[in-house]
């Protein structure tokens, strides 16, 4: 189903004055005034305690020794052996590749 507007094709000046109509028309997201604007300030200033606490905890928590990713032709069949396996077939197939070591 297409959108009503699009981003992808410029806006007609009919479907822009629909869009400030609608803007315009609700009462919960009235646009800021110039003063309103002025007094914006960025949210680490605004909230220090929480722009650092969410600072901290963004992304995987970090590891001694991280694992190295790796592209890998396999034959297909023994995949499929060890997907037959369960959800953690990967880290059964590393346990065996660390068990081989030369």
């Amino acid at each position: 189903m297409p959108d009503k507007f699009s981003s992808k094709r410029p806006l007609t000046d009919a479907e822009e004055a629909q869009i400030q109509k609608m803007i315009t028309s609700d009462p919960d997201a009235p646009e800021l005034t110039d003063e309103q604007l002025r007094q914006g300030r960025p949210f680490a200033e605004a909230f220090p305690d929480l722009h650092a606490s969410i600072r901290r905890s963004r992304g995987r928590p970090r590891v001694e020794s991280p694992k190295a990713a790796v592209t890998l032709r396999l034959d297909p069949n023994a995949v499929a052996r060890f997907q037959a396996l369960g959800k953690d077939w990967r880290t059964r197939m590393a346990e065996i590749l660390e068990k081989a070591k030369p």
